[in-house]
């Protein structure tokens, strides 16, 4: 079990995609692994025949532990001489290990940085690795390829290949029933299927906690149990946000293939707040307080079973039409089951649209160990007292949970405050790019 994560520790197997007998390719997956409430697919570091699985599925194992034997053709031909290629590789491997002194972990890769040589064609025995042990990390096959080197070995079918971003389809708002409320909402939500074991004759059902609820489980726990939860609440006027949005949805999801939520504007709100509010970008850390350089947004994101927040890195950097096109691809990879461990690590705050299923006011439990989580709630038209006159506008909550032991009430109600203007600041005028 390779250390997938300077925080990991464990993994459970969650099935084998390989048995006994069945040959691998060099990054080739071979089980599905869940730690950090993410599944993630770990990929084969030679190429071979499964010899032995040593853990079976659900089992949970400490980091270094084997997992599975693998048969290399090296191991059948061990007395024939190595070919001048294998002879070169080996010397380059050496000669990079010398350079670094240490090589004990020259050979470990993490699955990242197996995809990333994978996408360029990169032979890792190649590339100087500047991790502890002489680890290649991504920076290091980064700048390999920016040296050049790699653009050499990878095809070029490889490189000819242009992504294309999946289209959802537009949701015609005028026709979406509205409620008595006034609240709208874009379909009818969904019941999710329960499976589970009955009990004859106590008409009771047996649930298997898998490892991913018991992975939630076991966070939620902590953080109500050592963060002291605050929360606050503050009104927003987004009536000029939910106009610019209309105007330029249509435009939008021609360009870009994804649909331009209201999230993409709350998430530009809620970092320009933190820019100015880098306290609330912080954890606790016993007899100290870490405030994080980077502003990582973890986005809640509901399954059918669990809920699991990838990260949008950098977030600080990047613009609406940046942040709405990250939304769609975490959003999906999410509900694919196709994120990845990278994917979920290095969040510092997060955000949560519990108003796309109606909500109107939460009481969020923080994602430990961040500072502060905080949720954009359903948009409902209601009845608003302007310069002593009545007008109805489009409203919305938007809720703060907070650790006390690092911020207070002050700096909260001040963070909340530059969030409600700049949603509110948002008009025709407001660029995406």
């Amino acid at each position: 079990m390779p250390q997938l994560a300077e925080s990991l520790v464990s993994a459970t197997i969650s099935k084998w995609l390989k048995k006994p007998g069945d040959s691998v390719d060099l990054y080739e997956p071979i089980a599905e692994i869940i730690t950090d409430k993410v599944s993630a697919e770990l990929p084969s570091t030679i190429k071979g025949t499964i010899a032995k699985i040593l853990i079976g599925d659900g089992e949970t194992v400490p980091v270094g532990s084997p997992i599975c034997l693998i048969e290399t053709e090296a191991a059948d031909h061990a007395s024939a001489a190595p070919t001048g290629e294998m002879q070169a590789a080996g010397n380059a491997e050496a000669a990079v290990e010398s350079a670094n002194g240490d090589g004990s972990m020259r050979n470990r890769y993490s699955p990242a940085v197996q995809q990333l040589a994978a996408e360029h064609g990169v032979d890792l025995t190649k590339v100087p690795g500047t991790g502890m042990g002489g680890r290649i990390t991504r920076k290091d096959v980064l700048a390999y390829i920016a040296a050049g080197d790699a653009g050499k070995q990878a095809s070029s079918a490889t490189r000819g290949a242009v992504p294309q971003a999946p289209v959802e389809p537009v949701i015609d708002e005028a026709n979406v029933p509205v409620r008595s409320t006034g609240l709208h909402l874009s379909e009818t939500p969904r019941i999710a299927p329960v499976e589970g074991q009955a009990i004859p004759g106590r008409g009771e059902t047996f649930i298997d906690v898998t490892p991913v609820r018991n992975s939630i489980a076991q966070k939620m726990r902590q953080s109500v149990t050592e963060i002291p939860h605050g929360w606050m609440m503050i009104e927003v006027d987004v009536t000029n946000l939910v106009v610019l949005r209309n105007k330029l949805k249509d435009e939008f999801i021609k360009r870009e293939g994804v649909n331009l939520t209201y999230l993409a504007f709350f998430i530009k709100a809620v970092v320009n707040a933190i820019k100015d509010f880098p306290i609330i970008n912080s954890v606790w850390a016993v007899d100290k307080i870490i405030m994080k350089r980077d502003i990582n947004i973890s986005l809640s994101v509901g399954t059918e079973d669990s809920v699991i927040t990838p990260v949008i890195k950098n977030a600080d950097q990047k613009n609406i039409a940046g942040i709405a096109r990250e939304i769609d691809v975490l959003a999906r990879k999410t509900r694919e089951g196709k994120l990845k461990l990278d994917d979920v690590q290095g969040g510092t705050f997060t955000v949560n649209n519990t108003g796309s299923f109606g909500s109107i006011l939460t009481h969020p439990i923080i994602n430990y160990p961040q500072a502060a989580i905080i949720t954009f709630e359903s948009i409902v038209k209601r009845p608003v007292v302007i310069n002593d006159m009545l007008a109805v506008r489009s409203m919305a909550n938007v809720c703060l949970s907070l650790d006390h032991r690092i911020l207070d009430g002050v700096i909260c109600g001040r963070f909340l405050q530059r969030v409600k203007d700049t949603l509110e600041g948002f008009d025709q005028d407001t660029k995406l790019y």
